[in-house]
């Protein structure tokens, strides 16, 4: 497996620009979701430079790449060929070429089959060097307006019903926001079963179109979202929904007293309901109180 040989250069605009010699490596290179605007200059530059440029579909990739003027031969590497591919890609590898790994949009290794390839050039000891830019999941976190402190990319769930409810009981108690890839076509009915398993209340957020010219971003109760989706014709484009975390439940005073009782065994009185405060949110004083009530009941002496 070869690359192009010739000029290797990029087009912004009317100007015409060379791209710098690559070191050889594996280059993971993001490109735009939707608005090829969203290109960065480094990618451009790695696309232009590298010997091979490996695409989930080369028909996509080559939009992108005529776009800015990059001639560069192109090869396909995907789900489908990753065992035929892979070795091929790996032996250019060790040969002391330079390959660019694109998906059809956004970061490579989110929801397609790259790590495959990432993970046999780290187990033979070749570089992997990651280009940052544009990511599907993170642009519709930023403008759901949910929590991004915690959030967890959970993928496409599973097509069957049975399978898509299991697999969301077991996320039902992950304290994050849920990122999920969806079809338009199984929407509405992955938003009956979301409401089924994590329940109608969680707030929630539907990216549609992300970054193009019909852009949508959709907020409200999951119970809210299903019912929209149910009634409305099936969407186009790609989707991208996003869950909030479940509320926080308060603790019930039994547990409250049993992790004060817990605390107090192992540090002073004053300590215990300090640590308390900080588990439960509760206030220092009043678990302090709390806590030299049950000392009393029990006959201890506070501290």
């Amino acid at each position: 497996m070869t690359g192009e040989t010739g000029k290797r250069s990029y087009v912004v605009g009317q100007t015409e620009i060379a791209a710098r010699p690559l070191e050889p490596a594996l280059y993971l290179v993001a490109t735009p979701i939707g608005n090829l605007a969203d290109i960065t200059l480094r990618a451009l530059e790695t696309l232009a430079a590298a010997d091979i440029v490996a695409c989930e579909d080369t028909r996509v990739s080559r939009v992108l790449l005529d776009r800015y003027g990059i001639r560069r031969r192109t090869t396909a590497y995907h789900e489908h060929n990753a065992g035929e591919a892979g070795p091929k890609l790996i032996a250019a590898l060790q040969a002391g070429q330079s390959i660019a790994l694109i998906s059809d949009a956004g970061t490579p290794l989110v929801s397609d089959p790259g790590y495959r390839l990432v993970g046999e050039a780290l187990d033979h000891g070749i570089r992997v060097v990651p280009i940052p830019g544009p990511s599907a999941p993170l642009a519709a976190l930023t403008a759901s307006g949910l929590p991004s402190d915690a959030f967890m990319f959970a993928g496409f769930l599973p097509v069957k019903t049975g399978q898509r409810l299991t697999r969301l009981e077991a996320l039902k108690a992950v304290p994050a926001t849920l990122i999920f890839f969806e079809s338009p076509r199984r929407l509405a009915d992955s938003l009956a079963a979301m409401v089924e398993a994590l329940g109608g209340e969680r707030k929630a957020a539907i990216g549609r179109e992300l970054t193009k010219t019909f852009e949508e971003m959709r907020t409200g109760t999951l119970q809210v979202l299903a019912d929209h989706y149910a009634a409305a014709d099936t969407p186009k484009g790609e989707i991208v929904v996003c869950v909030g975390p479940a509320e926080a439940k308060a603790d019930e005073p039994a547990d409250i007293d049993r992790l004060l009782l817990s605390l107090a065994a192992e540090m002073p009185a004053s300590k215990a309901a300090a640590e308390a405060a900080k588990m439960t949110g509760g206030q220092k004083q009043a678990l302090y109180r709390r806590l030299l009530e049950l000392k009393d009941a029990s006959g201890e002496d506070g501290g």
